[in-house]
């Protein structure tokens, strides 16, 4: 019988047992809630932008309470007292609890179940207690700040047609989201871009081709791999970007305030992106690809030829094509994270995305991923290429005022 006992399997063996006591790195509590309230708010299915909300007002709670506890940075306005022996974990747990109850009250369960385990673990109490407290206090500061910021005023969008004539009865989604008061930016406006391209021009024709071929159902020029990257990309929902941040925030040098304060910087930015967009959006109006092809005939271009039987990769978003919400969101997230980390120190950036089916990507630099969804929105067939270049311009202004703001890569 042949010997096992070799010196090579028993150094084998011994490097499998040890690679399985290696400790196994793991998120601060930050990072963790991160996780868990961008769960919540998915499973709460309040839609894309009430969740960026949402978790902007989350976590700008929770960066008011580490911070009141570390003073690492400077104190904002809501002026926080609170013991530096005071638990960061209990006050992290709180401030998430206190906002997500009053926003999603539908997920009070799941919500005092993370809670419940992140309270039971800390002994000291007088830690636990102090807090709890000061979690609570900062959470109340921020919703009391942003619980009249517009986004629940009722929209009065009016569908344009003739009278007597059918139109498609379905109200175009949050018409009312530019109405809302901004974290970052002085008005929903103040990055507005320029008229997309006229329909007569070489540009419009450009994009128009480009997205008729590759944005199709059915394509035969959109390669296997850009289908897959169409399909990751039909995810709407924050924890999509939220996963990519936590691939810096797992970093081991990192400290829990700077955590903190990312992830407020990052959903604050985001959170405006969509402000801006959206005035943009219902400012111009302009035609998606599934109605602009269906209509080449008609846009006074000699090179848009009609297809009248044309459909996206996905289904088409309800609300105008310019500029894209994708890319000046990514391009927001993109550039905060250039902001904090340098343009050169990317770790590889990873997320998932439920739409996809729980599939993984990742990417070795902030400019891959930031161009991928620009690419992306192209071969779902909803966006044309200057509409994503455009909107991620849109989405570097808007992160340059989170930079500013939350004084990022200046330690």
């Amino acid at each position: 019988m042949r010997n096992l006992f070799t010196i090579p399997n028993v150094l084998l063996s011994l490097c499998v047992v040890l690679i399985a006591y290696v400790p196994i790195a793991t998120a601060d509590t930050v990072t963790d809630w991160n996780k868990q309230a961008g769960d919540i708010v998915v499973t709460a299915n309040i839609g894309p932008l009430p969740a960026e909300r949402t978790l902007a007002i989350v976590q700008a709670a929770v960066y008011e309470a580490v911070n009141a506890i570390t003073r690492r940075y400077p104190i904002s306005d809501l002026k926080l007292q609170s013991e530096p022996s005071a638990s960061i974990e209990a006050a992290v747990a709180a401030a998430n609890r206190t906002v997500l109850m009053q926003l999603i009250p539908n997920q009070i369960a799941a919500i005092d179940k993370a809670y419940q385990a992140t309270i039971t673990v800390i002994k000291d109490e007088a830690a636990r207690k102090s807090g709890i407290a000061i979690g609570e206090q900062a959470a109340q500061g921020i919703l009391a700040m942003r619980i009249q910021d517009g986004a629940f005023d009722q929209e009065t969008y009016r569908p344009i047609t003739s009278a007597g004539v059918y139109i498609p009865t379905v109200i175009p989604e949050t018409p009312q989201w530019a109405a809302r008061k901004p974290w970052l930016m002085k008005n929903a406006a103040q990055f507005r871009p320029a008229a997309p391209p006229q329909l007569n021009s070489e540009r419009w024709a450009r994009d128009y081709n480009e997205v008729k071929a590759l944005g199709r159902f059915d394509s035969q020029v959109r390669t296997a791999e850009q289908t897959e990257i169409a399909r990751f990309w039909e995810e709407v929902m924050p924890p999509i970007y939220h996963g990519i941040v936590r691939s810096v925030a797992t970093q081991s040098s990192r400290e829990i305030t700077q955590n903190a304060r990312l992830f407020a910087a990052v959903t604050q930015a985001s959170d405006d992106a969509l402000i801006a967009v959206f005035d943009a959006k219902y400012h111009y109006g302009l035609w998606r690809p599934l109605t602009a092809i269906r209509n080449g005939d008609i846009d006074g271009n000699d090179a848009t030829e009609r297809d009248a039987s044309w459909k996206p990769f996905i289904d088409t978003p309800m609300h105008p094509e310019y500029p894209c919400a994708h890319c000046i969101v990514s391009a927001a997230v993109g550039t905060v994270l250039q902001g904090e980390i340098g343009n050169h120190q990317s770790p590889v950036l990873k997320t998932v995305s439920k739409a996809a089916g729980n599939v993984s990507r990742s990417w070795n630099s902030i400019d891959a991923f930031m161009q991928e969804v620009i690419n992306a929105r192209i071969y779902d067939g909803v966006h044309y290429r200057n509409s994503g270049e455009i909107g991620a311009q849109m989405g570097k202004q808007v992160a340059k005022l989170a930079i500013e703001k939350y004084q990022l890569g200046k330690e």
